[in-house]
């Protein structure tokens, strides 16, 4: 063989090993010709899920679910403090072995608590997701209340019985040994519950995991939960829409009327409201948001919403928020690098952090 063909081979060879490792490599942009696809799922965290992407190809979009949904799923399995899965540890399994013994658990637990004590701080104690006891009793109320309307004795907690239950609420006793892999509720009558983060950490989480993946152009909606991955064909923006809560249709469609509509290009939209899960006692609304302080519906505001790059950092600060004086919230977002907020106050005001005006669009007609 001749050492000019031998150099062709070599050269040839490079080449192919060079394109066979950029095939390997998850996309970055999507291109100017992608189609627009849609996707829905109703057996995740227990609300709608909406997926829109755009993708070179059906085939592509539905490998893309197919393991977005997966992900969701696992998630799902995962942050249940309800319900018991075969051959897996959840929030259930460490709550059932509260004061019995550390429970093994897959890492994406210990990362999401890990999220959830760290904000705990952050917010001075105004998220925390060691009152589960507090929020079984509230949960129990509502769902008697929702069974029988008629029975006036049964619909609303006692202050003693949320002074009892909130003797089980201290995050110094969730125990998280990362090293070992285990969680451990030190306190037998604390129970967690994660509606406060678990749901935004899974969708930041899901995205990050689509995106390696190649899906570069996705905005994904867990129950209202947004988030928004690159752009959308030839540049342009991703753009959502905040309902107003004072709409008494609160349904997610064009019959609800906007607050205002965010570019949410590479960010993350959460809401926190007293106006989707909630009961009425003789005329009061007493929603699910509960106030670490007075153990009752947090009666600050009547949404909050906020608008960051990380749907689990999102999720945490609107319940936070929710449950704090505007003065505090809102000194709380200017010291936060990348987060904006906008509150809607009891009399119908609406106050906006500095920088949240700057991601704001015009509302088509």
């Amino acid at each position: 063989m001749t050492r000019r063909l031998c150099a062709a081979l070599a050269c040839l060879g490079l080449a192919l090993s060079l394109l066979a490792g950029c095939a390997g490599q998850p996309k970055t942009t999507v291109s100017d010709n992608a189609q627009r696809f849609t996707a829905y799922y109703f057996d995740v965290f227990d609300t709608m899920t909406q997926v829109i992407a755009y993708c070179d190809s059906q085939a592509e979009f539905d490998r893309q679910m197919d393991a977005l949904h997966a992900d969701l799923v696992a998630y799902h399995q995962l942050y249940d403090i309800y319900n018991d899965y075969e051959g897996l540890n959840n929030l259930k399994t460490i709550n059932d072995n509260a004061g019995v013994a550390p429970v093994e658990v897959d890492e994406r637990i210990i990362d999401m608590l890990e999220l959830a004590v760290e904000l705990y701080g952050t917010t001075n104690g105004k998220l925390n997701v060691a009152m589960g006891s507090v929020l079984a009793v509230w949960h129990d109320y509502r769902e008697a209340a929702e069974a029988d309307p008629s029975d006036a004795d049964n619909r609303l907690p006692t202050q003693a019985e949320l002074d009892a239950a909130a003797q089980h609420c201290d995050i110094g006793d969730l125990i998280i040994d990362r090293e070992a892999g285990t969680v451990y509720l030190a306190d037998p009558e604390m129970r967690l519950d994660v509606g406060s983060v678990g749901k935004g950490y899974a969708v930041e989480q899901v995205c990050q995991a689509a995106k390696a993946r190649g899906l570069v152009s996705l905005s994904l909606s867990v129950g209202g939960n947004l988030r928004s991955v690159g752009t959308k064909p030839r540049g342009e923006s991703w753009e959502s829409g905040i309902v107003s809560p004072w709409d008494d249709s609160l349904l997610y469609d064009s019959s609800s009327s906007l607050l205002t509509v965010v570019d949410s290009s590479d960010q993350a939209l959460v809401t926190s409201g007293d106006y989707q899960r909630f009961y009425t006692v003789d005329g009061v609304r007493y929603h699910h948001i509960i106030d670490p302080d007075t153990l009752w519906p947090a009666d600050y505001f009547t949404a909050v919403t906020i608008l960051c790059p990380d749907s689990g950092l999102a999720d945490c600060l609107s319940t936070g928020i929710f449950c704090m004086p505007l003065d505090e919230g809102l000194a709380l977002i200017e010291s936060l690098d990348g987060v904006e907020a906008i509150w809607c106050t009891k009399d119908g005001q609406l106050i906006r952090s500095s920088g949240f005006a700057q991601y704001e669009t015009p509302i088509a007609e």
